[in-house]
């Protein structure tokens, strides 16, 4: 079988080993990564998690509902500040896809966190 995940689709992805505060364990993540991008079968991914309250005014953190779309089965969210890459053999099985909105979101999340507005500065 070949593995082939494609931009905004959920994957349950082998995030382990890990260190310290990085997201640990196979998880649902998001594929960010262009299908364009590469010849190396690597893919940039952000995590999912169970949603907190506490997250709600978090930038990094996008709410993502459980519907059968997502395949998600309770809140969640990504936490965009976890994004990663990785192989694509930690790619277990592909578990939804999520609005494109959400991708949208996700997108302007990362634009915020490594301040791309503020590039010349």
């Amino acid at each position: 079988m070949s593995i082939k995940p494609k931009r905004g689709e959920i994957w349950f992805v082998n995030l382990d080993p890990t260190l310290g505060a990085e997201i640990k364990k196979t998880r649902p993540s998001i594929i960010i990564s262009s299908n364009a991008l590469g010849k190396l079968p690597l893919k940039l991914v952000v995590p999912i998690t169970d949603w907190k309250e506490q997250f709600s005014d978090n930038l990094w953190h996008i709410y993502l509902e459980p519907t059968v779309t997502t395949g998600l089965r309770k809140p969640s969210t990504a936490d965009v500040l976890q994004m990663r890459s990785i192989d694509i053999r930690s790619c277990i099985q592909k578990i939804g896809i999520i609005p494109t909105e959400t991708l949208q979101e996700i997108t302007i999340a990362i634009a915020n966190i490594i301040e791309y507005e503020n590039i010349n500065e």
